[in-house]
């Protein structure tokens, strides 16, 4: 009875199993033969007549790039393109019209939204009946519109009218160290691809992955109601946290721009950088561009790096540093500071000669002759002369050479991808060594000046530069790469290092220092200036010198290195007229806190000045904005809260960013909206951190403070929203 029972299901199972093969492949054989769907009885006539598989990309979200303070330095931006369907024997499904049928009426609905004449928008509209053509973009109004255009033009419902999807890569402050960051663009494919500076050589980090969407269409370009789609979803880029500071940045960029103007300078360049880890926190050059118009560019190159100049007497120090490290320099000595005359010995190293049979001479500025002098006194007033007897009598030009190496000159630095130039060494001649004692001659970059420096600044160590801080991923923020402070050398020991800061504190803050006219309130600094002759087609002219400085702060414990340059026609106040230079190293000192009890003119107090403290921003996500606002106490934070949800999901600063005493502090709480601040005063750095943790639309103009806004503060704005901000 078991066995028969059991058979018996077997039976049931088998011709259910075949029941519905057959009607399965009646259904597939009607589809086939009779274009008919058996069961629903739909005509697959339209569907099946030349339909096509269309393989739609969807564009992926290259990596955003921030400050160390988590400012959206680049980021893209999704936009939309419109296009217009013409044709009138486009087929629409039963009671539509898919073209552009009323073209008036949407010639007047168009013009206005996209700010183009009326009859301009109408001449595009009606090219079907000029040429037969089927749809038509509207020019260059009619691409890279807003979410909230696109939205608005379609709650008219206009027949014909569609949109494509577009990226553009949008820099919200303009410029910003333009030509170290560089600039990204759509290519033929849609895509956005790195085309200079970090955007290219970091391309392989910030390039994400295009996805696809494949689908079935009739014959009009219909999809087919249920048939078959595959989607392979888009990998955004990865995020890039750079080692600059906006705040220093910014105020590097406006010092550049006022040295170019007051000296009529035709470049000007610098930089700041933590002494300790190497981090670049401020690098820029003028004249630059803006990366989101790319007009009026005049210089690709990243001249802090590829441009090879004779540094003229910032590079001295080296010099006393190879001669103190060696254990030959007596601080005691005297020399001679007349002009210095000089003949070859059997090596072709310059010996100095007082006869009229000389193979040249050197001089100081302003041709003076300062008689005996101390030694010290040659790196504190900048003597040509006595720096050339450090090199050929203290030490000789192969030890000075030998320590040049060490601090890594005519070599590339070799940080973060970015090209280099390697300078130029003119070491034959007797004239090209004693030109080398100061500064002239052979070439070096900012780049190398910066890491040479980290080890007179420092404790002997040098530490080479880096701009990229980490590269995050974009959808759970896993640490890709994070910069390490690197140490390169050890050119000197710290008790050389030492002793050098202490001439280069003198050239400042003694009376008669060459360098006292960089003095800051804020605290002490110590420095070396630099004035070098440039060639021009292959000569030496006085229309154009280099001026510069090398600045350390403060001068009892340097943090920070700061150099400033520019070029220009001889002008005898360039180290006299400093506010552009002083201007970005108070700007420093602030951001840092650094402060003394005196000017560095004496015992004088300090004029007062607000303290401004750093801390390190915690990370507030996921709790409350009670929980938030308690963990900020204590920091004079502005705490501004977006939203009306009641946990924080997104902030600024970043977590372990820097956070300034009285600094504008976001916390997100809802996707959807927020209300508007009053934004009247505000920087671009506070405007820029508002864009980017809340995701919406700005558009912004001018430059300096907010002076208005197109929604008033106190409005509520919701996503798709575009905010204008005009700064003066």
């Amino acid at each position: 009875m078991v066995r028969r029972k059991r058979n018996h299901s077997l039976r049931e199972i088998a011709f259910v199993t075949l029941a519905a093969f057959v009607l399965l492949a009646s259904d597939v054989f009607v589809v086939s033969i009779g274009r008919r769907h058996m069961r629903s009885g739909s005509d697959l006539t339209p569907y099946v007549d030349n339909s096509n598989t269309v393989t739609e990309v969807m564009k992926a979200m290259r990596g955003t790039i921030y400050d160390r303070g988590g400012n959206v330095i680049a980021q893209d931006s999704k936009t939309y393109n419109i296009y217009c369907i013409l044709d009138p024997n486009r087929v629409a499904l039963e009671g539509q019209i898919a073209y552009v049928k009323d073209k008036e009426k949407t010639a007047k609905i168009l013009a206005p939204l996209l700010h183009m004449e009326y009859e301009e928008v109408l001449g595009y509209l009606k090219l079907y009946e000029v040429d037969g053509r089927f749809q038509t973009e509207l020019g260059n109004n009619g691409r890279r519109l807003s979410k909230s255009v696109k939205d608005e033009i379609e709650s008219y419902n206009l027949p014909g009218i569609g949109f494509t999807d577009s990226i553009q890569r949008m820099y919200p402050n303009s410029v910003f160290a333009s030509n170290l960051i560089g600039y990204a663009q759509t290519d033929e494919n849609g895509s956005t691809v790195g085309q200079m500076g970090l955007e290219l050589y970091l391309e392989n980090y910030l390039a994400g992955h295009d996805g696809t969407r494949t689908y079935q269409v009739d014959k009009n370009g219909y999809v087919l109601p249920g048939m078959k789609e595959t989607v392979v979803s888009a990998t955004n880029g990865n995020n890039v946290t750079l080692t600059l500071d906006a705040g220093i940045q910014t105020s590097l960029e406006e010092a550049m721009s006022a040295a170019a103007e007051q000296f009529n300078s035709t470049r000007v360049w610098g930089g700041a950088m933590e002494i300790a880890t190497g981090n670049i926190i401020a690098w820029g050059q003028s004249p630059t561009f803006d990366p989101n118009t790319l007009e009026n560019i005049t210089e690709y190159n990243n001249i802090g790096a590829q441009l090879a100049y004779e540094p003229g007497s910032t590079l001295k120090s080296f010099t006393y540093a190879a001669a103190i490290n060696e254990g030959n320099y007596d601080p005691s000595m005297t020399a001679d500071g007349n002009q210095y005359c000089f003949t070859a010995d059997e090596n072709n190293n310059p010996v100095r000669t007082y006869s009229g049979d000389n193979y040249g001479c050197v001089y100081n500025a302003n041709e003076r002759m300062w008689g005996e002098i101390d030694v010290d006194h040659g790196l504190i007033f900048s003597l040509n002369t006595v720096t050339a007897i450090v090199q050929n009598e203290v030490i000789n030009p192969d030890i000075h050479l030998e320590y040049l190496k060490k601090f890594h000159f005519f070599e590339p630095v070799e940080t973060d991808g970015i090209p280099e130039a390697w300078g130029t060494l003119n070491f034959t001649w007797p004239a090209e060594k004693v030109a080398l004692s100061f500064g002239q001659g052979s070439t070096v970059t900012m780049l190398q000046m910066m890491q040479a420096y980290s080890a007179i600044f420092g404790n002997g160590q040098m530490i080479k530069p880096h701009f990229v801080d980490s590269i995050r991923d974009a959808y759970d923020n896993t640490v890709i790469y994070k910069a390490k402070t690197e140490v390169v050398g050890e050119p000197i020991t710290e008790e050389t290092a030492r002793q050098v800061q202490g001439l280069l504190y003198r050239s400042v803050n003694d009376d008669d220092g060459v360098a006292r006219w960089y003095r800051i309130p804020e605290c002490r600094i110590i420095a070396k200036t630099g004035t070098a002759e440039m060639a021009e087609n292959g000569h030496y002219t006085e229309s154009k010198y280099l001026y510069s400085v090398m600045a350390a702060l403060p001068a009892d414990n340097p943090q920070v290195l700061v150099y400033f340059a520019f070029d220009a026609a001889y002008n005898s106040d360039a180290h006299y007229n400093t506010d552009a230079a002083t201007s970005f190293i108070r700007k420093v000192a602030m951001t840092y806190g650094f402060r003394d009890d005196s000017t560095g003119t004496g015992d004088s107090p300090l004029a007062p000045i607000d303290e401004v403290k750093t801390f390190s921003m915690p990370s507030l996500l996921n709790h409350s904005v009670s929980f938030a606002s308690n963990r900020l106490a204590g920091t004079d934070a502005e705490i501004i809260v977006l939203g009306e949800g009641n946990n924080v999901i997104d902030q600024y600063p970043r977590e372990e960013g820097i956070l300034t005493s009285g600094q504008k502090v976001f916390l997100l709480t809802d996707t959807g909206g927020f209300i508007l601040p009053d934004m009247t005063g505000w920087t671009r750095k506070d405007v820029s951190a508002l864009w980017a943790v809340t995701g919406f639309g700005f558009k912004l103009s001018g430059d300096g403070k907010v002076v208005s806004q197109n929604i008033p503060g106190g409005t509520a704005v919701s996503r798709g929203t575009q905010i204008e901000v005009v700064f003066q």
